[in-house]
């Protein structure tokens, strides 16, 4: 199998790019998306284990460049009140930041790059890391002084450079980007600054569709700081759609938000088409603290355009919500799972979704990243 890609488009203004070289924004400033003579793709390549058995859909050409740590086929699990569970937090490195890297890597070694570089909340630092070299490639990371130390071990042990900065995702994206100036050679794979990130997370929504029958959910939340994963399955569902392969309701997507971050949801609140960074952004659910995501136009279209939402939801409750889900179901789910969780069990309540209605909640780490939000026994004590 080879890929069916063809060219880029600016997510904006539709401007095309050569998909030959590397690419980083349009000149417009958004982000770029990989397109697919989808006419080529055949139902019956798709066969095997993994993301890259999705190969016709993935932008890596030759099979010797797609590099692997197992990644891909995260199981969808059913809660008790019917709710699904996509758990990505058995991927490689922990999170889904996994299907990202594995194919960005992949791409940017195919395309002649030798040394990327990126700020991270943690995952995408610990993924790249990984993922760069076991594709050979040489990987920085800045990463903000607060996020989870687990992750920065992960890209230390794997060889990558770490550089902590004390502020946010943010001040590690100019950091980044300075450096990249600075230094010839460097490939900025910032969030949605090269196009193939989002090609990875788009393995998620082609799995959803294959594990429920090629009949799309109704509602998909999905956790949201930078919003690739979003981003990436409702690619992936469009796609999906234009093959024929999929059938059923047009999905409605919903960006669940910390109460302490939410640019997303204060402009969908607002009917903004684009978001305004997030002051003094705090919360537990530390992979979402984005304060000021590069995809926001693109995630309020995919809102509005589904018919769907954005929620914000308190650390409390997102964290009373996990304790609850782990007691009655058996699933330890991450903080920033545990937003989404909240908030569609809100809007069920609310009367948002209908009874019968299949709902698909992301959960996008292990909870093991941050151990210190588990609960701890308070001390020695005696068994029955």
């Amino acid at each position: 199998m080879t890929s069916a890609l063809t060219h880029l488009e600016c997510s904006a203004c539709a401007t095309t790019y050569d998909c030959e070289r590397l690419q980083n924004l349009c000149t417009c400033g958004h982000p770029l998306l990989a397109r697919y003579d989808l006419s080529a793709v055949r139902r019956e390549n798709v066969g095997g284990n993994g993301i890259w058995r999705w190969a016709e859909l993935l932008p890596v050409r030759d099979p010797a460049h797609r590099v692997t740590l197992g990644e891909g086929d995260t199981p969808l699990l059913p809660l008790s009140d019917g709710i699904l569970v996509k758990d990505e937090g058995l991927n490689p490195t922990g999170s889904f930041k996994a299907r990202g890297a594995a194919v960005g890597a992949s791409r940017a070694r195919e395309l002649g790059a030798t040394h990327v570089a990126l700020p991270t909340n943690g995952n995408a630092g610990a993924a790249w890391s990984a993922y760069g070299r076991r594709a050979g490639l040489a990987v920085t990371v800045a990463v903000p002084a607060g996020a989870p130390a687990v992750t920065r071990g992960e890209a230390l042990a794997t060889g990558a450079e770490v550089a902590v900065v004390d502020g946010l995702i943010g001040d590690a994206g100019a950091l980044v980007g300075r450096a990249v100036q600075r230094n010839a050679g460097w490939f900025d794979v910032s969030t949605l600054k090269e196009p193939y990130r989002v090609e990875g997370k788009k393995t998620m929504g082609l799995e959803i569709a294959e594990q429920l029958g090629w009949r799309a959910p109704d509602v998909v939340v999905y956790p949201t700081g930078g919003g690739v994963g979003m981003i990436g399955i409702a690619k992936a569902f469009a796609e999906l759609r234009e093959l024929g392969w999929l059938t059923g309701p047009e999905t409605r997507f919903v960006a669940a938000q910390a109460a302490g971050c939410a640019p997303v949801v204060r402009a969908f609140e607002a009917g903004a088409e684009t978001t305004e960074a997030w002051p003094d952004p705090h919360t537990v659910a530390y992979g979402i603290t984005v304060a000021a995501p590069l995809g926001g136009p693109q995630l309020l279209r995919i809102l509005r355009g589904s018919g769907g939402t954005a929620v914000a939801v308190t650390d409390a409750d997102a964290l009373a919500t996990r304790a609850a889900c782990a007691a009655e179901d058996g699933l330890l789910l991450s903080p920033e799972g545990a937003v989404a969780l909240h908030a569609v069990r809100r809007l069920r309540a609310a009367g948002w979704t209908a009874p019968g209605e299949r709902v698909v909640v992301l959960n996008t780490g292990s909870a093991l990243i941050q151990p210190e939000t588990l609960p701890a026994p308070e001390g020695p004590g005696d068994l029955a």
